[in-house]
């Protein structure tokens, strides 16, 4: 059984996820709407793991007979600029998500509350996931440069990603 401080808290990172689903599905059809399908792909897949990550949180919070309290979600930007500051400011929201899933475990740690402990586990390690897959892009956008065709290549190649 949660505590109320530990479920406002996980309640609070359900909606965090939600907005990250949100960001990334707004980053999706900011990349259509300029022609890099390959980008918008893997935005579109990004939007759909952020979207699962808020479900499992949700879970747990059910299976803990805690009480899911779904909040507003703010409205996402409509511009993210080149296809570089765009990752870049994901990375940056992903450092953002980190820094509050690390919070989590250290109030989860303080407070004894092993079962929490033990599952945000799983979400520390794919926040290194997560920035390291964008460190990953941003390298390639970065030897990319403005190099139309070398952006073709790094779009192509987000096109593949599965899920």
């Amino acid at each position: 059984m949660l505590n109320a401080k530990m479920e406002k808290a996980l309640n609070e990172q359900v909606n965090k996820e939600i907005y990250s689903a949100y960001l990334y599905l707004a980053m999706s059809a900011y990349c259509s709407y300029r022609g890099l399908a390959g980008f918008a792909r893997w935005f579109k897949v990004q939007y759909g793991e952020e979207t699962e990550h808020a479900g499992k949180i949700y879970k747990y919070l059910v299976e803990q007979g805690a009480r899911v309290e779904l909040e507003a979600i703010e409205k996402p930007p409509t511009e993210f600029g080149t296809p570089l500051e765009m990752f870049e400011k994901t990375l940056a929201h992903e450092q953002f998500i980190t820094r509050s899933i690390r919070e989590l475990l250290e109030q989860a740690v303080a407070e004894k509350d092993y079962a929490t402990s033990i599952f945000l586990q799983w979400f520390v390690a794919e926040q290194v996931e997560e920035e390291a897959n964008d460190n990953a892009i941003i390298a390639k956008l970065k030897l990319a440069g403005e190099d139309g065709a070398a952006l073709l290549v790094v779009d192509s190649e987000l096109g593949k990603r599965g899920h």
